[in-house]
């Protein structure tokens, strides 16, 4: 039996992390990362690919940010798509293909896409040329919905610029002719696109946002092995990367997986998970462009319990750092991770973000549901491996399918490796973040490490002893007033 021991495993509070000489002061250090060999963030936050975490909501919130958001499967497909779209349509720099609308269309029709769009204009063009501009105060008072859009547009003294206009003169255009849109147009007359005011303000309100090349917030989706129907759609709308979503990342179904999408399309790449060397380097051979790392570490996940197989997660990441030592491939703590400590820990074992589910599942942007219990505000949080999530799709993560029109014979072909509950309501992102980004800024000045990749190199760790864990929390003490990072229910 001894010799078939490979290792003793360590996670988050099996350690500390030992202060250093430091001239680095918290609010100075650089928390910015990758996600993955061609992505840059902000802001070394993922949010998890989970049915009660992420939809367009949470992920435009951690966008706007400086992380990203990972659109869960657990939708049909042209749903998820839809989802990304929100995500890519909510804020631009210059929107290069805006909603058109031609002259001799009904307004009923222009009501209904500005309606389905969420937005308040529509220019209008024929044959590409640029003929006016409707916005919802043309619609206001009109009684028929067949009336054209030519008898009711603005399309005297439309405010227009180049098609090269920089948002910086854009902003200036806007103002002084007190109009929300900016026109862009070619020596032709040419639509070429739109500048709003509110993106322009948006852009004022969250410098540090995570956006692609043209401006537009960044967004990941999650797919299944083979699925590349799902691959093509979310690809038509624009998404950043695709996450092959797996809870046993190191299986040649995945290796397929990968291979096939970075051969079909030039897309960036992430999947998992994994836990050991070899697991990563096999799919870095397969070409990913990020590793996601943990088996059965969340909160919600009975992997480990009910299949006795995982790694804990600290040593799973350190595992994947050795495997990606020479290569330009990130990689993702994904569970586990129940304090702004614990992050700051995962970046110095060789991460490059983190991956959160529990701990975004209780805010407003969540999609779970609202739960009223006993007085206090809760949302619903459940595993991907739960038996209700499973029914409703992700069995095959676990590497499960059954195929019913009923849920309840479904069901009891299914072996759940997670669990549903509920967790307390926290508010909104904005602020959640702010005090997650001031704990690793402070393990950051404590270290003495100006940047995440220092803090990956520099670091030293301590392994402790239980006497040192409960130490380490608030203790001989009745805590009458919690404080917004520290929560005795998680310890």
């Amino acid at each position: 039996m001894e010799n078939r021991i490979a290792y003793t495993g360590i996670t988050f509070d099996d350690v500390l992390l030992e202060p250093a000489y430091s001239e680095v002061m918290p609010s100075e250090v650089d928390v910015s990362s990758r996600l993955t060999r061609n992505i840059p963030l902000n802001v070394p936050v993922v949010s998890s690919p989970m049915d009660t975490v992420t939809e367009s909501d949470m992920a435009i919130a951690l966008a706007q940010e400086g992380g990203i958001g990972i659109i869960h499967k657990n939708l049909s497909i042209e749903q998820q798509a839809l989802q990304v779209d929100s995500v890519k349509r909510s804020e631009h720099g210059v929107i290069v293909d805006p909603v058109t609308l031609p002259p001799d269309a009904p307004v009923g029709e222009a009501s209904r896409v500005m309606d389905e769009r969420n937005i308040g204009g529509v220019p209008v063009t024929e044959n590409g040329i640029l003929k006016g501009i409707l916005t919802s105060r043309d619609l206001r008072f009109l009684e028929s919905k067949e009336t054209r859009i030519a008898d009711v547009m603005t399309k005297e003294n439309l405010v227009t610029a180049p098609a090269e206009t920089t948002l910086e003169e854009a902003q200036r255009i806007l103002r002084e002719n007190k109009v929300e849109k900016l026109l862009l147009v070619d020596e032709l007359y040419q639509l070429k696109g739109l500048i709003t005011i509110k993106d322009i303000d948006k852009n004022l309100r969250f410098p540090r946002a995570s956006k692609d090349v043209r401006g537009r917030l960044r967004v990941g989706a999650a797919v299944g092995v083979f699925d590349f129907e799902r691959a093509e759609a979310l690809l038509a709308k624009g998404v950043d990367v695709l996450v092959v979503d797996s809870a046993h990342g190191h299986s040649g179904n995945v290796v397929e997986t990968i291979r096939e999408i970075k051969k079909r399309w030039e897309i960036d790449v992430v999947a998992g998970n994994v836990a050991t060397r070899q697991g990563a380097r096999d799919l870095i051979e397969a070409g990913v462009d990020a590793i996601k790392v943990g088996i059965g570490p969340g909160s919600i996940c009975t992997t480990r319990i009910i299949s006795g197989v995982g790694v804990p997660q600290l040593s799973a990441i350190a595992n994947a750092a050795q495997a990606v030592e020479g290569t330009d491939v990130p990689i993702i703590a994904d569970g586990g991770i129940r304090y702004s400590g614990d992050v700051v820990k995962a970046l110095a074992a060789g991460a490059h973000t983190v991956m959160l589910g529990g701990l975004l599942a209780g805010l407003d942007e969540s999609p779970g549901e609202l739960i009223l219990y006993q007085g206090r505000s809760f949302k619903q949080y459940r595993g991907m491996g739960s038996l209700g999530a499973m029914v409703k799709g992700s069995g095959e993560r676990y590497r499960q399918k059954v195929s019913s029109d009923d849920a309840k014979p479904a069901a009891k072909k299914l072996v759940p490796e997670g669990v549903e509950g509920r967790v307390p309501f926290k508010g909104y992102l904005q602020g959640f973040l702010y005090q997650l980004i001031g704990g690793l800024r402070a393990g950051m000045g404590y270290v003495g490490v100006e940047t995440i990749s220092k803090l990956r190199s520099e670091a030293r760790f301590i392994q402790v002893s239980g006497a040192t864990v409960r130490e380490n929390h608030p203790h001989d003490i009745t805590i009458t007033q919690e404080s917004p990072n520290y929560s005795a229910e998680s310890s």
